[in-house]
């Protein structure tokens, strides 16, 4: 214990005090790095949370113990690696997180008996709204999902009634498509009692309109329709073609193109057709009148005057008599109307574009040479291409089938696993951040050794060196062999400082002797003395 408090005592204040700030930085490094080390790797387990949902996560973590990290204040939540999908599964069983808005679950909450109307009309909005955004937000291209409502109120004895609209503000992941637009849009109105898909806009998040509530949906969809039913068709007959061809080809070796023109007009016919030889009779009127008249030569007397004069007259005279018989027949003539409404959206032409390679076949050397193909082949590829399409000369379609060479593909390079040296000529950031950690490590390692551990072990080294040296004249040996230390010693300073030494303690030794001779006889001593006096003088 003296040896260490005096070896302590040695070092002096200030080789103490570095010592100490060495060992104190060398003990919170090695700790820094065994914590590193230690620490599991983290996984974001939700990312853009809301505030209320980010922070019912944190204390579900935190009453499991779980250790966490928070990004993005508070918005993104990482948790260990190896348990993302345990919890992410519990979470989601207990509802958390419950997203942007609150659903029917609001009902859950409070007292709802005591509520008023309005309250309940209000919650019921919130409600939809909240599930709407849910629903649009589970979609894959989108991310998040705002809808606002505006349902009029009911009124008694109201005839006419203002629709329902809705305004949606989407955060997408990409582009929408039209058809994904449009159902989005179908599917708000479905939910909404009353409401038309034309009543429903959509904004995203850079401010661009993807539908217009006030717009015309029907000619709106009628478009986006007419394109997709385009679309369709050229992908199923390209599809079509490229099977059958690709069946005398060879996969890969033809390229296919076909451009669709559709009429979308919408046409209405109206004929009108009579038939002369189709009679039918619908009525029939006969009429016969009969008339009998006298002759008297034109005289006029009192006797023709008379009560029946005219019987005996008409006996004597001569008499007239006329028929009439007439009959009216009605004819129903037969006739044929006929209106033709032929809607838009018929195929009027269809182009195809069939361009395919030609045949590779060994030459005298054995390599592979390009041959094109006859053209009956081309000819038959054709013929097969137009009964796939249906062709229709009549309408204007067109077939056009060439070959021609394609161009060499580079041959796929293939993957080999770097080796030592290609890892170290190109190292990946962690493996940077790794080799940087070791370097750290390495240095502390080396300022321990150097301001640590060889002073020390140099006081223990002179210490013992003149117990050695010591012991060495005691014994009367001389002998190199018994001097370790300063065997060790290659500073020639040293060596003339530990000689000096030496020859101290031999004469110091010496000295010790003569007085002890001088006590032991002190006249002998004088007279010695007084000689060598003498022989100075």
């Amino acid at each position: 214990m003296n040896q260490a408090i005096e070896l302590v005592g040695r070092f002096g204040p200030q080789r103490i005090a570095a010592m100490g700030a060495v060992t104190l930085a060398m003990v919170i490094f090695f700790a820094f790095v065994m914590m590193r080390m230690s620490e599991p790797a983290m996984g974001v387990l939700y990312s853009d949370l809301s505030l209320q949902d980010a922070g019912a996560v944190v204390r579900e973590l935190e009453t499991r113990g779980i250790a966490y990290e928070t990004r993005g204040d508070g918005q993104t939540i990482l948790a260990p690696r190896s348990d993302l999908a345990r919890l992410r599964m519990d979470l989601a069983g207990q509802g958390i997180p419950v997203g942007s808005g609150v659903g029917y679950e609001i009902f859950d909450e409070g007292d709802t008996f005591s509520a008023t109307s309005f309250v309940q009309n209000i919650n019921h909005l919130r409600a939809l709204e909240g599930e709407l955004s849910r629903t649009i937000g589970s979609l894959q291209r989108v991310e998040a999902a705002r809808v606002h409502l505006a349902l009029p109120e009911r009124r008694l004895f109201e005839r006419d009634r203002e629709q329902p609209r809705a305004s949606i503000v989407l955060k997408l992941r990409g582009d929408l498509e039209a058809s994904h637009v449009r159902a989005i849009r179908h599917l708000v109105a479905s939910a909404v009692e009353g409401m038309n898909p034309d009543r429903v806009s959509i904004v995203d998040e850079r401010g661009r309109l993807l539908a217009d509530g006030a717009g015309d949906a029907d000619g709106m969809a009628g478009g986006l329709a007419a394109d997709e039913r385009r679309t369709a068709t050229e992908r199923r007959l390209q599809r079509q073609i490229e099977d059958i061809v690709a069946g005398v080809v060879g996969q890969q070796r033809a390229r296919v193109q076909v451009a669709a023109e559709f009429d979308h007009n919408r046409v209405e016919s109206r004929s009108e057709t009579f038939d002369p030889d189709g009679r039918v009779i619908r009525s029939t009127q006969s009429r016969n009148e009969t008339a009998t008249s006298a002759s008297n030569d034109g005289q006029v007397t009192v006797g023709n005057e008379l009560p029946g004069a005219d019987e005996q007259d008409a006996d004597a005279g001569q008499r007239d008599e006329q028929a009439v018989n007439e009959e009216i027949i009605n004819y129903e003539i037969s006739s044929t109307t006929r209106v033709e409404t032929i809607e838009g959206g018929r195929l009027s032409r269809v182009s195809v574009a069939v361009l395919v390679d030609g045949r590779y076949v060994p030459d005298e050397n054995g390599e592979m040479v390009y041959e094109p193909r006859p053209q009956e082949e081309l000819e038959q590829i054709a013929t097969l291409v137009r009964t796939a399409i249906g062709f229709d000369a009549d309408r204007g379609d067109q077939v056009e089938v060439v070959n021609l060479q394609f161009a060499e593909t580079p041959a796929p390079v293939a993957f080999e696993e770097p080796g030592l040296v290609e890892n170290l000529l190109n190292p990946t950031p962690a493996d940077i951040l790794y080799i940087i950690e070791l370097a750290v490590i390495a240095l502390l390692v080396l300022i321990v050794l150097f301001t640590v551990v060889r002073p020390l072990v140099r006081q223990i080294l002179a210490n013992e060196a003149p117990q050695k040296r010591k012991a060495v004249t005691d014994g009367g040996s001389s002998d190199e062999s018994d001097y370790p230390a300063l065997q060790q010693r290659e500073n020639p300073a040293s060596k003339m400082i530990e000689m000096a030494k030496v020859n101290g303690e031999v004469q110091q030794q010496s000295l010790d002797r003569v007085g002890d001779l001088v006590q032991q006889s002190p006249t002998e001593t004088v007279s010695v003395l007084r000689q060598w006096i003498h022989e100075r003088g």
